[in-house]
């Protein structure tokens, strides 16, 4: 079945607009909670990202979810993955997250985990589609859900992202720089890493509902460069507006980024004989990647794109490290989604045990050069990958690269947009193509 509301990662869209509006989140929160509440009681988690409407949809999701019968479980402020694990250590049936991640305050969305801090599986989306469409009803008063607050869940979950390092991990001399994009990190990312040692300066902690991801955060990554090297700091690691990406910044300025994190994971889990299998991309992962693990004997696949599919594959194969290049990051080892306080902690803990610095330590891995475009898609009757002249276009550009280059065009899950993606190993030729080809479906989706 096709789905009419959920994407590859939950519900998005601008705030105002269907179906981010009061009314279907109030709905929404009622079809969850009677999707979950088949299966008898119902308890389940809401946190939030740092946006100005978290506050209205809170409260939309908190009366559809009581209507149901669902007990209510308030955690403020608090990054996506906190919430997966903190829906496991409180036994819920689910956890849901109010934000659009990496988009601007004026999109919002809602995404949601199962009891084992996964994303839902695709029966539930549609059980939950289902119910949209039906008439909402309300149980009787003394079955309404009750709603509570969790006070610590930060200092839980700031405990339980020191327990993915070894208890006697201290990382002083080291000084970092960390941009918490004005997010759901900004309380908890720097506690972790200043209670491990490091001397820490933060950016990007000043959230005031509408500031989340401007020109900060692992999207903007210019204002941390400069604060890395203006500091003189070891490294700067950049979180996006919900904390599961993270990029990193060696002591140059020069940008590291989820292909470079998880080579570094990747080659330090193999050189200490702990690699489960081998390592999960996605379509868009750099060949360089792919060439450097392939050098040590690393397995790869590619997955589409979507740390859902990133975590399928994971699963399928029994082996414990993924992501994608935008920087969500999965360990397998220690948390079931993208961590990016975990995953910037796996990558410390790799310089640890090389000596090395970021700067030194990524050089085992030669990236292929890349442009990524993204061009507005309006929908409607014409689907570009389908079209002629795309087809066309793309045929030509792949075979005057002669075996040396890729191109990739696909939808995004989250946004009305078409990436076009060409990777080889003459840059001036990647972008001549690229352009070109955005140029071709911009025609057409005109």
């Amino acid at each position: 079945m096709s789905r009419k509301y959920f994407g590859t990662d939950g519900i998005r869209g601008r705030v105002g607009t269907p179906p981010i509006t009061p009314d279907f989140v109030l709905k929404l929160g009622w079809a969850v909670g009677m999707a979950f509440r088949r299966q008898g009681t119902c308890r389940v988690l809401v946190g939030k990202d740092t946006r100005i409407s978290g506050y209205m949809f809170e409260s939309a999701l908190e009366a559809g979810l009581s209507a149901a019968g669902a007990d209510v479980m308030l955690l403020g402020p608090m990054p996506t993955p906190g919430i997966a694990y903190l829906t496991r250590t409180f036994h819920a049936e689910a956890g849901i997250v109010i934000s659009a991640s990496h988009n601007p305050h004026d999109d919002n969305g809602i995404k949601f985990f199962s009891g084992q801090g996964t994303k839902l599986p695709d029966e539930v989306e549609l059980v939950i589609e289902e119910l949209l469409d039906a008439p909402m009803t309300v149980v009787e008063s003394a079955r309404l859900g009750k709603v509570s607050r969790i006070n610590d869940a930060a200092g839980r979950y700031i405990e339980f992202c020191k327990s993915s390092v070894p208890t006697s991990t201290n990382f002083a001399g080291l000084k970092l720089v960390l941009d918490c994009a004005h997010g759901a990190t900004y309380k908890v990312a720097p506690s972790v890493f200043r209670e491990l040692g490091a001397q820490v300066s933060v950016i990007g902690a000043q959230p005031n509902g509408l500031n989340i991801n401007e020109q900060c955060g692992s999207t903007h990554i210019e204002a941390l460069r400069k604060t890395v090297i203006a500091e003189h700091a070891d490294m700067g690691i950049a979180f996006d507006g919900d904390g599961d990406r993270v990029l990193m910044v060696d002591h140059t300025g020069a940008v590291v980024d989820g292909d470079e994190i998880l080579f570094l994971i990747a080659r330090d889990l193999h050189e200490r004989k702990l690699l489960q299998g081998g390592v999960v991309g996605t379509l868009m992962s750099n060949l360089g990647l792919e060439l450097a693990l392939q050098e040590m004997n690393i397995p790869f696949v590619r997955a589409k794109v979507g740390d859902r599919y990133v975590m399928a594959e994971l699963l399928a194969r029994g082996w414990q490290l993924g992501g994608e290049n935008s920087g969500h990051v999965v360990c397998c080892q220690h948390t079931t989604t993208g961590d990016a306080i975990i995953a910037a902690l796996q990558v410390l803990m790799a310089l640890k045990h090389r000596g090395q610095t970021l700067a030194e330590a990524r050089k085992g891995i030669r990236m292929c050069p890349q442009v990524l475009l993204n061009v507005r898609f309006k929908g409607g009757s014409v689907d570009p990958l389908e079209h002629p002249a795309v087809k066309d276009a793309c045929a030509r550009a792949t075979e005057s690269m002669a075996g040396r280059g890729r191109v990739l065009l696909r939808k995004s899950g989250t946004e009305p947009l078409l990436r076009v993606m060409v990777e080889g190993d003459d840059e001036k030729q990647v972008r001549a193509h690229a352009e070109q080809l955005a140029k071709v479906v911009s025609e057409v989706c005109a």
